[in-house]
């Protein structure tokens, strides 16, 4: 299996993703403060698979 780089909005998708559950880790913004380890997850998610699979 050979890694491909991800496409530029799967980029944009996991980059957005796991910032804002960074921000949501360290301040307290109400919605993303609650959701913080997801949204980090889910960035890391749409990385993984991005680079996984070819065409995402």
């Amino acid at each position: 299996m050979k890694p491909s780089a991800p496409k530029n909005i799967t980029w944009i998708i996991g980059l957005v993703s796991g910032t804002l559950g960074i921000i949501g880790h360290f301040a307290q913004v109400q919605f993303i403060s609650e959701h913080s380890f997801t949204l980090i997850l889910v960035g890391f998610i749409a990385l993984a698979l991005g680079t996984s699979l070819k065409g995402i």
